[in-house]
């Protein structure tokens, strides 16, 4: 077993953390009190390699796969949970199953933009009645005069408010159950689309938005590969997915990890620095093992992933574990910063309130714990 980086993949982590401390970390703030996205990042990523490091090179990705997915987005989740949101919706569910189910034609109008950063994608999903019960959306599509016909509402969707098209669920045969949903591709000015911002108190600068489909028209070379078969392409989007949102989780650890251990090393109380104490040096050793453990868990799912095998239960046990590592330690991380720890200006605050994004999104902990359950045999 090999438990090294290949060079290539060493060489862009290194190049992606710079690029986030330099490029990305001072924009937070501000991005944080606007709630809203920066926007100049996608271009920006994009002509440097960086937004959707996975995809082959032919279609202008940098080759590097899911590890390299995974690498990116855990050093501009050490940043801002949110911006790496509006990335990690980018290189995985907004472009993933036009990469894998997509026509070359559908691949080369939207998915090598979307590389570029030319064009920002977003993953049309949730509904007000739908979220963790992803089989039960009410959105419809009917064909007609060889377009199709859109009507229903999605919610809470990363990018929504300023993405170029989005791929969205719809019910095409309400007689099939899963077997009639299927998937597409809206773009942003479709008659009868349009869109609401949401917002949220934790992640801010990751932008949510209401869509609607009113009668939208769309044409019927934007259905994504068959009718019938979009949840089947969901639920592939989903499971590489988790691998990313547990690389998120994984990086906000590792930023309130090393925001505690600093502080705790210059906060002198009873005449010594607070990391000193036992209860304190304890919380930070085992702060420090769980990332550690959740990273390997993370890096052997997408290496899976990578290799197309069989990765259902790790991309749930990785995304579920690094959750509840980051809401650990943020909490810790709060603990031990104390008072200072409550001010808004505190990134303890934020990193405390970040953390629960990782529970609920793109399946909540409760819904990983039935994926892992079917998979060992319970059913």
């Amino acid at each position: 077993m090999d438990f090294e980086l290949t060079e290539a993949q060493k060489m862009f982590q290194e190049a992606i953390r710079e690029f986030a401390q330099k490029e990305i970390a001072p924009l937070v703030d501000e991005a944080e009190k606007t709630s809203s996205f920066p926007m100049q990042l996608f271009p920006k990523m994009g002509q440097l390699g960086y937004l959707c490091a996975r995809y082959p090179e032919k279609y202008g990705g940098s080759g590097l796969g899911k590890i390299g997915d995974c690498i990116c987005v855990e050093e501009v989740a050490y940043h801002s949970v949110g911006i790496a949101a509006g990335i990690m919706v980018q290189s995985g569910i907004g472009t993933g199953a036009i990469y894998n189910r997509g026509t070359e034609e559908q691949k080369q109008k939207f998915l090598v933009p979307a590389i570029k950063g030319q064009k920002i994608a977003a993953f049309g999903l949730t509904e007000p009645n739908a979220g963790s019960d992803a089989a039960s959306i009410q959105t419809t599509a009917v064909r007609k005069n060889g377009k199709y016909v859109l009507n229903g509402t999605k919610m809470f969707i990363t990018n929504g408010t300023f993405c170029d098209y989005v791929v969205t669920a719809a019910v095409t045969d309400k007689t099939k159950g899963t077997r009639g949903i299927s998937l597409f591709i809206v773009e942003k000015d479709s008659p009868g689309f349009s869109r609401s911002k949401i917002y949220k108190f934790c992640a801010r600068s990751g932008e949510v938005a209401e869509l609607v489909f009113d009668d939208c028209t769309i044409p019927a070379e934007n259905l994504i590969g068959e009718e019938g078969n979009g949840f089947r392409y969901v639920m592939e989007t989903l499971t590489g997915g988790r691998i990313s949102h547990a690389s998120r989780s994984l990086g906000l650890a590792r930023a309130a990890f090393d925001a505690a251990l600093k502080y705790s090393q210059e906060r002198v109380q009873f005449g010594q620095p607070i990391a000193k104490f036992q209860f304190n040096s304890f919380k930070l050793a085992q702060m420090a093992m769980e990332i550690e453990a959740a990273r390997w868990l993370i890096f052997y799912a997408a290496w899976l992933y990578d290799m197309n095998k069989p990765h259902v239960k790790e991309a749930a046990m990785a995304k579920l574990f690094a959750s509840q590592v980051a809401e650990r330690v943020t909490t810790e991380a709060l603990q031990i910063h104390g008072g200072y720890g409550l001010t808004e200006e505190s990134v303890a605050q934020r990193y405390f309130r970040d953390c629960r994004m990782g529970t609920i999104t793109e399946g909540t902990s409760e819904v990983q714990l039935l994926v892992i359950s079917r998979e060992i045999g319970i059913r």
